[in-house]
């Protein structure tokens, strides 16, 4: 499946040839910006780019994502593979001569001990990707290079799978010995050691000398420093870090172009990247549909989208899958879902009404978010602007990473609604609609629902081959869902990145999750 989008990359320094063309250069020491701080080191428990950018470089993965031609995949681990026929077996061959960063070998039992932690984690380790491997029936390892994975049925995604950026690869020697192991410690066969983390500081990473790939990584090391806002768009116009690699927003950019000039190279891309807001359904009244409804017909998203943009990374309108993927609703039957009508006067006025039959026309809530500001906190003030609009009451938490991750993920959940985020490393139904599907069966599900018919869905759609049979399937779960809006989707972001011109070898994706390992990339100094 090819992914669809248009890149608009905007070149503001002379260049007088593409970096592609350009001999990299090895040495010195790569400085970016990160705008939140990982909550542990594990990354089969994480879904966020705070954890992704400075803990990536450490770690291999069986495929990863080919960054000039994304999505195609491309080997890291893996020298090569094959799939059976009837999409039921898929056959690694493994590099050879690879080692972690304490020496020991890397074989295949290394996979198979990671594939078996991320589909069947044991008791007190937490894997967000359970559901990404539930069609695995069993791995087998022939030899020390060799891996084979089966299924018990067809998987449009698994190969894509197969490249997440979160599938990071552990020692199964260390697992075996403890499997909480990479909570608390770093050890890859990634590109890059790990050398220390302070916190509330920096990240430091350093060049693995026996890494697989014969002459990369390019650079001696980089340092991750946390810092956000204002602080961070300043360290990047006065150069004391060259990048932040996550996304800004329309003013921050103008204002980095401002500052920079013909230093400075300015990539755009749509994101495969939503805000959503999830609703607390094992407390009251957020257990009752009529309420989840009427809060999703209060917000006029046409309206929001067109003044958001102006100031937030936030642009594009559309339902659980990201407008203009070929499985996406189109517009005009978007129109037709609850909450996505342009007429917002009647929608609010059912909105009202089903607030009433419930019998919580004054409710008051806290609406729990996240305290990045891009874009969670202008969309945030938006949401709650929009509901005090049919007469609704709404604090709004904000809260830092770790605390806003652990409101929601609990056993027990504290919130009441949560402004959360939909992302991951490609437009795929069997990623994205993962958040949707009932919580005994996905660790992504943070409202706690329970639907039979929503898991049967997505069941059928991820082993439909046919891609239109597939957008039927889709469109089906999308529309059930919105009826009854456990989670609803608010509005689509829109990347930006602005780079330091002597910043070479990294690519942009719609994704702010693949392309971290940083291998490729160099100084042009």
């Amino acid at each position: 499946m090819r992914f669809r989008y248009a890149a608009l990359a905007i070149t503001l320094a002379a260049m007088t040839s593409p970096a592609l063309a350009q001999t990299p250069k090895s040495g010195g020491t790569l400085n970016f910006a990160v705008s939140a701080e990982p909550p542990n080191y594990d990354c089969h428990a994480q879904s966020s780019f705070a954890f992704i950018h400075p803990v990536r470089p450490h770690y291999s993965t069986l495929l990863k994502f080919d960054g000039p031609n994304y999505p195609k995949v491309t080997g890291d681990l893996a020298e090569s593979w094959t799939v059976a026929p009837d999409g039921l077996t898929f056959t690694f061959n493994l590099r050879k001569n690879v080692k972690f960063h304490d020496g020991s070998a890397f074989t295949s039992e290394d996979i198979r001990a990671t594939y078996d932690r991320l589909r069947n984690p044991p008791e007190g380790v937490r894997s967000l990707r359970v559901e990404s491997y539930r069609d695995i029936t069993s791995i087998e390892t022939p030899d020390a290079h060799t891996v084979v994975f089966k299924l018990s049925k067809p998987n449009a995604s698994m190969l894509s799978n197969f490249a997440s950026p979160w599938d990071c690869v552990y020692s199964a020697a260390k697992l075996k010995e403890d499997p909480k192991f990479p909570e608390r410690n770093i050890l890859g066969t990634g590109p890059f050691t790990f050398v220390e983390h302070q916190a509330g500081s920096h990240w430091v990473g350093r060049k693995f000398a026996d890494y697989f790939e014969p002459g990369k990584p390019y650079l001696d090391e980089y340092r991750a420093v946390f810092m956000r806002g204002a602080a961070m768009v300043n360290a990047l116009s006065a150069g004391q870090v060259l990048a932040e690699f996550r996304g800004h927003s329309p003013a921050d950019r103008d204002r980095l172009v401002q500052a920079l000039g013909d230093r400075a190279v300015v990539l755009e891309s749509p994101w495969a990247c939503s805000l959503v807001v999830s609703f607390n359904t094992t407390k009251k009244p957020f257990d009752d549909a009529r309420v989840r409804r009427a809060l999703s017909l209060a917000v006029d998203r046409w309206a929001g989208a067109e003044a958001l943009q102006k100031i937030a990374l936030v642009r594009h309108v559309g339902g659980v899958l990201r407008p203009g993927y070929e499985l996406a609703t189109d517009e005009a039957d978007l129109l037709k879902l609850p909450g996505f009508s342009r007429d917002i006067k009647a929608s609010r006025e059912e909105a009202r009404r089903l607030l009433k039959e419930a019998g919580v026309e004054k409710l008051s809530f806290k609406l729990t978010n996240r305290n990045v500001a891009m874009p969670y906190t202008p969309v945030g003030v938006f949401l709650i602007d929009q509901w005090r609009q049919i007469g609704l009451t709404v604090e709004h938490e904000q809260l830092e990473t770790r605390l806003y991750m652990a409101a929601q993920q609990r056993g027990n959940p504290t919130y009441d609604a949560a402004l959360d985020f939909n992302c991951d490393f490609m437009d795929e139904p069997n990623l994205a609609l993962m958040k949707y599907v009932s919580a005994d069966r996905s660790a992504l599900n943070y409202s706690g629902h329970t639907d039979r018919k929503l898991d049967a869905l997505y069941d059928q759609q991820s082993g439909e081959l046919d891609k239109g049979k597939r957008k039927a399937i889709v469109q089906e779960f999308e529309k059930h869902l919105l009826e009854e809006s456990y989670v609803i989707p608010t509005i689509w972001w829109h990347r930006i990145i602005v780079l330091h011109k002597e910043l070479k070898g990294w690519d942009m994706t719609p994704s702010h999750y693949v392309g971290q390992d940083l291998t490729n990339v160099w100084l042009d100094r």
